[in-house]
């Protein structure tokens, strides 16, 4: 029996990525979780003739508690988009605050589960993830995810339009780093099979997948940001972790980990200065088998986004371990 939770499952992101857990047939339970309306959306849900068994929680009578409880694998795509007139520090500290929150009631009810976390900004909200976790004693660097899948659904995308592929799923295509504007590193030279980008497209292409989101917020006009897309590439995680947690072989994807709690994040961790990092990663029973090292095979330009990669990173992750350990005070 697999009982899958998603926590922010009547946003944007959230309705999607349940919709797709629901008709998937490694889900047995789908325990949906937020602040308004989640019976009506696992009601709507539940009437599909699939497996999985729905059911939906809100706050009150200790919800959130009774959504995650002995879950398997919690998706946290919860979260606000930002208002007008809202900093981007005022986004953060409600984000935050949010997926801080949610930690500890999974920390508490579910300790084992494989937590998958899609609620930006990733590069620090999955460090405040692993701190809340370390203040419970129940951190397993194996079992917490940040989910970069996005960024290698989009760099799949756009490489295909370039080369002329037409099924783009055939392409695996390496993002490395982390999961905003210039932390996102497509690997172009390790692309298999392996492609020619043209010298003149190159850096249109890298900077498209790194800011991919801005096209979809563009063409949106300002109602709505990546929830559609976004909802498919955590589904498209889950479903490989899930896959390989019942056995399946050979399973890997990027995704912005603990790199010193992965077997073989050591070396990458110390190769480039950061602890949390997107890399390949091996997926299995145990969630993150094996962090891939593909660095020492990074091209000429590659090394160079790289560096201006691990710079943004730094700082979002201090900025997340320092919310974790010193929250705004609420007024």
């Amino acid at each position: 029996m697999v009982k899958a939770v998603v926590a922010g499952a009547s946003g944007g992101i959230g309705q999607p990525l349940s919709l797709l857990l629901k008709l998937s047939p490694l889900v047995d339970e789908l325990s949906l979780y937020d602040v308004v309306n989640t019976p009506g959306v696992a009601a709507d849900l539940s009437h599909i003739s699939s497996h999985a068994k729905v059911t939906g929680y809100l706050p009150p009578n200790d919800g959130a508690k009774a959504a995650f409880k002995d879950a398997d694998i919690i998706v946290i795509p919860a979260g606000i988009p930002r208002k007008p007139g809202m900093t981007r520090d005022d986004l953060f500290n409600i984000n935050a605050g949010i997926v801080k929150g949610l930690i500890e009631v999974a920390a508490e009810v579910a300790p084992k589960a494989f937590i998958l976390v899609i609620s930006n900004p990733v590069n620090s909200t999955v460090p405040i993830s692993a701190e809340v976790l370390k203040a419970k004693g129940v951190f397993n660097p194996q079992r917490l995810f940040g989910v970069t899948t996005l960024d290698i659904v989009r760099a799949e995308t756009f490489v295909a339009e370039i080369v002329g592929k037409s099924n783009p799923q055939e392409l695996t295509v390496p993002v490395i780093g982390g999961h905003s504007g210039e932390t996102i590193v497509p690997l172009f030279s390790q692309v298999e099979p392996s492609v020619t980008i043209p010298d003149d497209k190159y850096d249109a292409l890298v900077n498209r997948v790194q800011f991919g989101g801005d096209e979809v917020v563009k063409a949106k006009d300002g109602a709505g940001s990546a929830t559609l897309s976004m909802a498919y590439a955590g589904y498209r995680f889950a479903e490989k972790l899930l896959k390989a947690v019942k056995g399946a072989k050979g399973l890997v994807e990027p995704s912005y980990v603990y790199l010193p709690g992965v077997p073989g994040g050591k070396e990458i961790a110390e190769k480039t200065g950061v602890e949390f990092f997107s890399v390949p990663i091996e997926l299995g029973p145990n969630g993150a088998e094996k962090a891939i090292n593909i660095l020492p095979k990074l091209s000429d330009k590659e090394k160079k986004l790289l560096e201006t990669a691990i710079t943004g990173l730094k700082g979002n992750i201090e900025k997340g371990v320092n919310f974790a350990h010193n929250p705004p005070q609420k007024l």
